[in-house]
């Protein structure tokens, strides 16, 4: 018997191109380029009544930050990326919009980071209306924008790079207490460089389009079947949401977590992005710890795609337990 060891893995493989050299001498009969691109991306699923489809907005890739976790060293954040078999030495990030069904309207919860940020990541990022289209979704016939907060991931795309609705015909509703802090010119004149470029200038720049929004309160049903849940700290009006059709539930925690291997496994960590990182340090803690004695299925808007699935309890800490990926809805 051939004990299994690295070096016979690796010996079995190239004998395996010495094969494949060897066919060359036969012409190829299904030989074809390379495609070089994914399909069209969105998963579909059921909530009671309501169907859910989270749509790919992208993914994006950047050399580790120093200063990407503030409580920890980056050779700590460095480890909890190669323990999570994620690229090394690089921060990634999975963006996904959903869109909800109810039969009688079609909801959209966050919009991605627009076509501007396609065209500069070269089609990384920035899919989300592609997709949606891909999906059989059309612009126009959205009812609703659901806001859960003003970073330019979850707004930009609201409008086109000219300065377009991207949903001409729908209402846009966003937190209350986020208009209120975040169009408060005083609170820019005083916020961090970071939040001031991903944050306040960026709703400047959507709700100069998008005028006179719905702002909604937290702890309401803003509509059937979807309650607004207030989750501060990432920013100060960040919002999650509860959607329920008859027995069936979900959490939409929108930012609560960015990548889960990081901020599930290490809830203290304080993320650069994260406005009072004390606060939603608490907030994360409060949310998971419900979500977790509830069982309750939580949909991310950060974590790996399509993002559905479940926290559980690991000592002080968190860990994701995705749901299982079904081709049926």
């Amino acid at each position: 018997m051939t004990e299994l060891t690295r070096r016979t893995l690796f010996a079995a493989a190239a004998a395996a191109g010495a094969a494949s050299a060897l066919t060359k001498l036969t012409p190829a009969q299904a030989a074809m380029p390379m495609s070089g691109q994914q399909a069209p991306a969105y998963y579909r699923y059921k909530v009671g009544d309501y169907e859910v489809t989270v749509v790919m907005e992208g993914v994006r890739h950047f050399p580790l930050p120093d200063a990407l976790v503030s409580n920890a060293k980056k050779e700590e954040v460095a480890l909890a990326i190669d323990e999570a078999h994620l690229p090394k030495g690089q921060m990634t990030i999975t963006y996904a919009p959903i869109v909800i069904n109810t039969g009688k309207k079609l909801i959209v919860v966050d919009t991605g980071n627009g076509d501007v940020a396609f065209k500069s990541s070269k089609g990384a990022i920035g899919q989300f209306i592609n997709n949606f289209k891909a999906a059989g979704f059309d612009p126009n016939k959205v009812d609703t924008v659901i806001i859960s907060h003003f970073h330019l991931d979850h707004i930009d795309g609201l409008i086109t790079a000219d300065n377009k609705p991207v949903f001409p015909n729908a209402e846009v509703m966003v937190p209350e207490v986020e208009w209120k802090w975040a169009m408060d010119d005083a609170n820019m004149a005083k916020a961090r460089k970071v939040d001031v470029g991903a944050l306040f200038k960026r709703a400047r720049r959507s709700f100069g389009v998008i005028k006179n929004p719905t702002r909604y309160q937290w702890g309401k049903e803003i509509m059937p079947g979807i309650t607004s849940i207030g989750t501060p700290g990432h920013t100060i009006g960040h919002t999650s949401f509860a959607l329920q059709s008859g027995s069936g539930k979900v959490l939409i925690q929108s930012d609560v977590t960015n990548l889960d291997a990081l901020f599930l496994r290490h809830p203290d960590w304080h993320f650069l992005y994260d406005i009072d990182a004390n606060l939603a340090e608490q907030t994360r803690r409060k949310f998971f710890d419900m979500a977790s004695a509830e069982k309750m299925p939580i949909q991310a808007f950060h974590h790996p795609f399509p993002g559905l699935g479940y926290v559980e309890k690991d000592g002080k800490n968190y860990r994701w337990v995705p749901a299982m990926w079904t081709p049926s809805i």
